[in-house]
């Protein structure tokens, strides 16, 4: 694959600037930490080369330097929200991050729980939090926020928060998705370390959209379409472009929030120029390393294709309605782009119009199509991934793989036993049949091994895949896009 990053000069830029904020101040920095601490696949989509788990192994790097406090609501707790990528709750996503990180041998000091007014889903977690020796305290919401700043500093505001101790220079606070309180529980913890003498600090790293980057550029407009369900925009900072005269790129959210932040900080410091803009708030350095702008703008623009396959299966569903789809057709307009500039998705189309079955396409990494159609035997992502590996692999198209002693076993435990109406194998079933038979078979287990190399390949349906392949083609590490059509007429999907 082309590298458009360099995640080596990431990584020690982005170290640097945070040492140097860090020491801008008293020793002590609340860094409001946005995006996934692990896994961040849309930075790694369209930043080709930028190191999925690169936020956490910066965090490992300050190890010394740093420690974290995790922020959830509670109502985000009591209305059990799922994060989507994961599939699992809010409060059960900070358990495992924890887990996770604690066992690289960083620091956790604690969970603050947000928004709490007497959840008692929060309550329940409060009690798992202490029993399993996790520190945690609750803030509750402040009457006036955010427009009653003479509240909201002072004792009965900030100061009814519980103060929490922390003994390292970088305090990096996070959360498991938006929304957690993670600005509030920072600007808390700077009222308080101002209230016992400490110059402390506060600065956000976000690494989306890129402040400086153009705003119309591909890397920012895929964030965009990322976040098109928010239905926010970049936006040019207009506070810096008046402060410095220099046109940068923030979230609007982050532009309309400014000058209430300015205010709580100026009164919390006493220095009403604590920040002139939200860019000087920020401290990414992803901009920094791009080293080929025009692979990193191509990445973008499938991106943004992809977010418009999903929208429109979302649509289909009921998940969506029409003004997300309306807002990413938009993004797709800006660029000139259509559907059918994702390389496979016309060869998945021309295959199931020629064997009027459903069909799938996979664009392999040295840019070969493999295509794949439904058969009595097994769902076209089978058929196609079957066919992917053996051309990678070298080995005739028409080479059987999967030996009868696999298979029939297989399509007994799944119809006699299991009750499936369908004797059609979904794509699990066929790697696991594909995994016995390279037992016997060292053609097999040579066609097997070749899975890893599909990681990082572009896949498209011609229907929407039930959870089950999504998730096999997820772990495969494809990616995959689907026409907004359903694979049956079966209405639970």
């Amino acid at each position: 694959m082309k590298i458009g990053f360099d995640k080596n000069i990431y990584m020690e830029r982005q170290k640097q600037h945070i040492e140097e904020r860090i020491e801008q101040f008293d020793g002590k920095l609340y860094l409001e930490f946005g995006g996934k601490l692990f896994d961040d696949y849309h930075a790694a989509r369209v930043l080709p080369g930028f190191d999925e788990g690169g936020k956490i192994q910066l965090l490992y790097e300050m190890r010394d330097k740093a420690e974290i406090i995790f922020c959830v609501s509670a109502k985000d707790i009591e209305k059990t929200k799922i994060r989507a990528d994961l599939g699992i709750s809010y409060d059960m996503d900070v358990l495992r991050l924890i887990d996770d990180i604690t066992a690289m041998g960083i620091s956790v000091n604690c969970v603050v729980i947000t928004q709490y007014t007497g959840q008692r889903a929060a309550d329940n977690f409060v009690s798992k939090l202490t029993n399993r020796g996790v520190k945690n305290y609750i803030h509750r919401p402040i009457a006036g926020y955010p427009s009653d700043i003479d509240y909201i500093v002072s004792d009965e505001g900030y100061g009814s928060n519980p103060y929490i101790e922390t003994t390292k220079p970088l305090v990096v606070v996070t959360a498991p998705g938006p929304g957690s309180g993670k600005l509030a529980t920072c600007l808390s913890q700077v009222y308080h370390e101002y209230k016992r003498g400490v110059r402390a600090g506060y600065a956000k790293f976000e690494t989306f959209p890129i402040w400086n980057l153009p705003l119309k550029h591909p890397v920012n407009l895929a964030y965009e379409a990322a976040t098109a369900d928010l239905m926010d925009a970049n936006m040019i900072d207009p506070f810096h472009l008046e402060a410095y005269g220099i046109s940068t790129v923030n979230y609007n959210r982050d532009i309309e929030a400014f000058p209430i932040v300015r205010t709580i900080l100026g009164r919390i410091t006493g220095n009403e120029n604590f920040y002139r803009s939200p860019t000087d708030m920020g401290v990414n350095m992803a901009g920094y390393a791009i080293i080929d702008d025009a692979v990193c703008q191509e990445a973008s623009r499938q991106e943004i294709i992809s977010r418009y396959f999903k929208g429109l299966c979302d649509q289909k569903q009921g998940k969506a309605g029409e003004e997300l789809v309306s807002k990413l057709k938009l993004i797709m307009t800006q660029l000139n782009l259509t559907p059918e500039d994702r390389p496979c998705v016309l060869p998945a189309r021309e295959k199931a119009a020629a064997k009027n079955a459903p069909a799938a396409a996979i664009q392999l990494e040295d840019g070969r199509i493999v295509t794949g159609r439904m058969t009595q035997l097994m769902s076209a992502s089978a058929s196609c991934v079957m066919n992917a590996i053996k051309a990678v692999a070298g080995l005739d198209d028409g080479l059987l793989l999967i030996s009868d002693m696999a298979l029939k076993p297989m399509l007994n435990l799944k119809i006699d036993i299991l009750g499936s109406r369908s004797a059609v194998l979904k794509l699990d079933d066929v790697l696991f049949a594909l995994a016995i038979s390279a037992s016997m078979n060292p053609v097999a287990a040579l066609a097997l091994e070749k899975l890893k190399e599909l990681r990082g390949c572009e896949m498209h349906s011609t229907q929407m895949l039930h959870a089950g392949d999504q998730d096999t083609i997820r772990k495969l590490g494809m990616r995959l896009t689907c026409d907004p059509v359903f694979p049956g007429k079966d209405l639970f999907f």
